[in-house]
C-alpha cells in the first residue's frame, strides 16, 4: 500500500504520527499547500517511507498527477470539506481508494431550512456512486471520529446488540480546557462553523430527512470517565446522512456539547456575518470572512501543550436486545489529553479524528474490509476495526472503547 495524506495540518499530522508505527504500507506521501508542514513531519518522524509534497487541494487535476506521480493507491482527505470534491474526483481520475473524514457541503433548503433539507452533507459523493462501483474502485467516506468511529459503534450495535433499535443518538462532549485563551476551539474553526450553523439534520424512517433550527433540543448528557454532564444540542453532521443507509435505525440524532459560551460565540458570528464564505473587499484585498475569523484563532493543532481535560464520542443506542427486552447502551471513546499529547505530541481531538482513518487503512491493506462504490463505515465488519483499536501496541492501537448500559 502506498498512501497519500492531503493536508498536513493537526489530523492530517496526527495520522501520519500514528501510521509511522504500524507496517502495513510501503511508502507515505504527506501534501499541502504549504510544503514546509510535510517537510517538517518528515525531518520529527524520520522514517525512510515518509516523502513530503506540496499540491493545491482545489484542484482535482493537480491531485490526479500527484497521485500519479508517486503510485499512490490510497488518499486520505485531511483537509477541511470545501476541497472534498476536488480531492474526490481527482483521485477518481486516477484510480485510487479515497478516504475522507468530512463529506461534501450541504446547501439549506430555499424556501424551508429549518423544516426541509435542501442538499444533504455527501450528496455529491453519492451521487457519483454508480460510476465508483462500476470501476470498481471504492470511497470510503466520513471515516474520523464523528463521523466515523461513531459510524462503526451503530454497525456494531445492529450486529451484536440489538435485534430493532428505535433510535442512534450521537452525544459528543467533553471537559478540556485551554490556558491562556479566552476562546480556542479545539478542532477547525471553519469546519464548526459550518457544521454548527446550518440547519441540523435528522431522520425518521416513517419521514426520511428533514432539518430543525441550529442548537436546538438541548439535553443535559452525562458522559463516562469523569467527563460528567454537558449540554448537547442539534448540529448537522453527517452520521445522520449515513447512518440510515446502511442501518435499520428508526431514528438518527446527533447532538454536539458546545456550551453556553460557545454557542453565543458562533451566534454573533452569524449576527456579525463573520461566518460567511463569499469574499470581501477589504482595501485592494478580497477575503472570506470565516477564513479571517481561522487566520484570528490559534491553531487546534498548536494547543495540546495548553490543553486539559478528556474528549469523548460516542452513541446512544435505544432498542430492543437481542433477547427482545428494552435496551439502552452508550458505546463510547474517551481520550485523555495528557495521554495523547505524552504518547503522539498530538492534541486529544486530532488524535482521536485521525486515529480511525488509519486503522482503515489497515483493514483495507490487509484485505479485513473489501468493497467498492460510495460506503461508510456501516458497510463494513465493526468487530475486526473495534478490536484493532483497543488491542495493546503492537498488535493494536492501544485506545479501549467503551459501553455503559443506560
Amino acid at each position: 500500500m502506498r498512501i497519500l495524506i492531503i493536508g498536513a495540518g493537526g489530523v492530517g499530522s496526527a495520522a501520519v504520527r500514528i501510521a509511522v508505527r504500524r507496517t502495513f504500507f510501503d511508502r507515505l506521501v504527506i501534501a499541502d499547500s504549504d510544503p514546509a508542514r510535510p517537510q517538517a513531519l518528515v525531518d520529527e518522524l524520520q522514517d525512510p517511507r515518509l516523502v513530503a509534497a506540496s499540491v493545491d487541494a482545489s484542484s482535482a487535476e493537480a491531485v490526479t498527477a500527484l497521485v500519479l506521480e508517486h503510485g499512490a493507491t490510497h488518499v486520505l482527505n485531511a483537509v477541511d470539506p470545501r476541497f472534498v470534491m476536488p480531492i474526490f474526483d481527482g483521485c477518481f481520475e486516477a484510480g485510487a481508494t479515497y478516504l475522507d473524514m468530512a463529506m461534501s457541503l450541504s446547501a439549506k433548503h430555499p424556501e424551508q431550512p429549518y423544516e426541509k433539507t435542501g442538499v444533504l452533507l455527501g450528496q455529491a459523493q453519492f451521487d457519483a456512486a454508480p460510476q465508483w462501483e462500476a470501476a470498481g474502485r471504492l470511497a470510503l467516506v466520513g471515516i474520523g471520529v464523528e463521523p466515523g468511529l461513531s459510524d462503526v459503534f451503530a454497525r456494531h450495535a445492529e450486529d451484536e446488540l440489538f435485534s430493532s433499535i428505535d433510535e442512534l443518538g450521537v452525544r459528543d462532549g467533553a471537559n478540556l480546557t485551554v490556558d491562556g485563551y479566552g476562546f480556542a476551539p479545539s478542532f477547525s474553526i471553519w469546519t464548526t462553523i459550518e457544521e454548527c450553523l446550518n440547519p441540523p439534520v435528522v431522520f425518521e424512517r416513517d419521514r426520511g430527512w428533514f432539518t430543525t433550527e441550529p442548537f436546538s433540543e438541548p439535553e443535559v448528557f452525562h458522559f463516562p470517565e469523569g467527563i460528567g454532564p454537558v449540554e448537547c444540542v442539534n448540529v448537522e453532521h453527517e452520521e445522520v446522512v449515513l447512518m440510515p443507509r446502511w442501518t435499520r435505525a428508526r431514528r438518527v440524532t446527533f447532538k454536539y456539547g458546545l456550551g453556553e459560551e460557545f454557542i453565543d460565540v458562533l451566534r454573533t458570528l452569524h449576527r456579525l456575518g463573520l461566518d460567511s464564505t463569499e469574499p470581501l473587499r477589504v482595501k485592494d484585498v478580497s477575503v472570506s470572512p470565516r477564513d479571517v475569523v481561522a487566520a484570528a484563532l490559534p491553531d487546534p493543532a498548536t494547543l495540546g501543550d495548553r490543553m486539559h481535560g478528556k474528549t469523548c464520542a460516542g452513541v446512544l443506542v435505544t432498542g430492543r436486545g437481542k433477547d427482545g427486552a428494552p435496551r439502552s447502551v452508550y458505546l463510547y471513546h474517551v481520550v485523555d489529553n495528557a495521554w495523547t499529547m505524552a504518547e503522539y505530541t498530538s492534541q486529544a481531538v486530532v488524535w482521536q479524528t485521525a486515529v480511525n482513518p488509519v486503522i482503515a487503512l489497515e483493514l483495507l491493506a490487509t484485505g479485513r474490509w473489501q468493497g467498492s462504490g460510495v460506503l461508510g463505515p456501516e458497510a463494513f465488519d465493526a468487530r475486526p476495526f473495534l478490536d484493532l483499536l483497543a488491542a495493546d501496541a503492537p498488535a493494536g492501537y492501544g485506545s479501549p472503547w467503551g459501553m455503559e448500559e443506560r
